[in-house]
């Protein structure tokens, strides 16, 4: 009986990753549309919104999800 070389991880990941791409060559997922913004620009906001209140006691929970509001939707409260 002969023996056959066993299936490489890569190639099959390879495959699916290819058929899963829009015909363009980039997935849904890269949309500028679909995608949020980074943790380092939630981070920069953040803080920007932590300086307009001349460094005053805050909650760094809310400046962040202010932060990331703000880009999300673009706009800046």
């Amino acid at each position: 009986m002969a023996r056959t070389a066993p299936r490489s991880k890569t190639s099959e990941s390879a495959k699916t990753t290819a058929s899963s791409a829009s015909p363009r060559g980039t997935s849904a997922a890269d949309s500028p549309k679909t995608m949020g913004p980074t943790h380092d620009e939630i981070a920069v906001r953040a803080y920007e919104i932590f300086l307009a209140r001349n460094g005053a006691p805050g909650d760094p929970m809310i400046d962040w999800m202010q932060a990331e509001r703000e880009l999300k939707t673009g706009r800046r409260d």
